[in-house]
């Protein structure tokens, strides 16, 4: 997950006991919900002005968990850019405030489309300043 290129966008999350399941865990659906969140933040930035709807997420395989009072970091990277959808790559990193030890506990590709007001899928425009996938 370590990538060399800036990401397109980072924001953390606090987990709170809100978050967790019965054994002390985060409910993975919460960590699903977070990373739409983010993308779709991602995209509205890239693309400001545009409306977006997620169309896909691609493998969902948690490679470790997080507990409360974990800091995740939510990294973000443009991979995809078609003539209605963008894609993006988001690699979730746990924090402990404890130790300070990062871990990467989860990584996958969102997929978004551009649609109007009535829900039809149209044109992106350029992004707005941000980098270019290589």
């Amino acid at each position: 997950m370590n990538e060399q290129r800036q990401p397109v966008m980072t924001t953390y999350k606090l987990v709170l006991p809100e978050h967790l399941n019965q054994y002390g865990f985060l409910f993975g659906g919460n960590l699903l919900k977070w990373i739409d969140e983010t993308g779709w933040m991602a995209a509205s930035l890239d693309f400001p002005g545009h409306q977006f709807v997620t169309v896909a997420l691609d493998r969902v395989e948690f490679r470790k968990g997080a507990q409360g009072g974990n800091v995740l970091r939510f990294d973000v990277y443009r991979e995809r850019l078609g003539t209605t959808s963008v894609a993006y790559r988001v690699d979730v990193t746990r924090s402990s405030l404890e130790t300070g030890h990062d871990e990467d506990i989860f990584s996958t590709h969102i997929t978004f489309v551009r649609v109007d007001r009535q829900g039809r899928k149209c044109p992106l425009a350029p992004p707005a300043n941000s980098p270019e996938p290589t």
